[in-house]
C-alpha cells in the first residue's frame, strides 16, 4: 500500500514539474523549455476573466426547465405582478412529484375571480373512468387523464364553485400530459414567482 502511494506521489510530482513547460507551449512558446509570450498570456486573461465573471453571475440567475410541457429551456425571476399567461415558478409538494418538494414552472392560465368550468366525460383511455375538461371563461385549458405514465391512478381537482378563489391562480400548460392545476387545483399567489424566458 505504501509502495502504491509512493508511486502515485512520484507520478504526480513529475507531472507538476512538466506543467510550466506545457503551459508555455500552450500560450505560444515556440517549444518545450522556451519562454512563453507574455502578450498571449495577457490576451488570454483578458478574454477568460470577464467570461468567467459573467458565467459566475449568470448561472445562479437562470433556472433550467426540465419539463417538455413548457416552451422554455431556461427562465429567470422577473419583477412585477403575475398576469394571465405569465410563466410562474413554485415548489410543488405532491405524492406523484416524489418525497421532496420540486421546483415547477407553469403558466398562469386562469386568474382570481375568473369563471372556471369542469365538464366530465367518459374517458377514451379507460372506459371505467372519467376525464375532466377544464374551461376558463369558456376557453379550454386542458383535459385530465385517468392514469399517469407509471399506471398510477390520477385524481383530478373538482372546483367548489364556478370561480377561481381570490388569492389563487390556476396554473398549467397546453401539453396533454402536463401535471398541473387539473390535478392539484389552483396555487396560492403567495407561493408563485413571476418568471421570464431566457431560452
Amino acid at each position: 500500500m505504501l509502495s502504491l502511494a509512493w508511486k502515485a506521489g512520484k507520478h504526480l510530482a513529475i507531472g507538476l514539474k512538466r506543467l510550466p513547460r506545457r503551459a508555455a507551449v500552450a500560450l505560444g512558446g515556440p517549444g518545450l523549455g522556451e519562454p512563453s509570450r507574455p502578450d498571449r498570456l495577457w490576451k488570454a486573461t483578458a478574454i477568460i476573466v470577464p467570461l468567467a465573471l459573467l458565467t459566475w453571475w449568470a448561472i445562479p440567475q437562470a433556472i433550467l426547465v426540465m419539463s417538455p410541457s413548457i416552451d422554455a429551456w431556461a427562465v429567470r425571476a422577473a419583477p412585477g405582478s403575475i398576469a394571465k399567461g405569465d410563466l410562474v415558478l413554485f415548489m410543488l409538494s405532491h405524492p406523484l412529484a416524489g418525497p421532496e418538494p420540486v421546483k415547477v414552472t407553469k403558466r398562469a392560465l386562469c386568474m382570481p375571480g375568473e369563471r372556471i368550468s369542469l365538464i366530465e366525460k367518459p374517458s377514451a383511455m379507460a372506459p371505467d373512468a372519467m376525464d375532466g375538461y377544464y374551461y376558463c371563461e369558456g376557453v379550454l385549458l386542458g383535459v385530465t387523464k385517468p392514469y399517469g405514465r407509471g399506471g398510477q391512478r390520477l385524481d383530478y381537482w373538482r372546483p367548489d364553485h364556478g370561480l377561481i378563489p381570490q388569492g389563487t391562480v390556476y396554473v398549467g400548460s397546453p401539453h396533454p400530459s402536463g401535471f398541473d392545476s387539473r390535478y392539484y387545483g389552483p396555487v396560492p399567489i403567495a407561493r408563485l414567482t413571476r418568471m421570464e424566458r431566457l431560452l
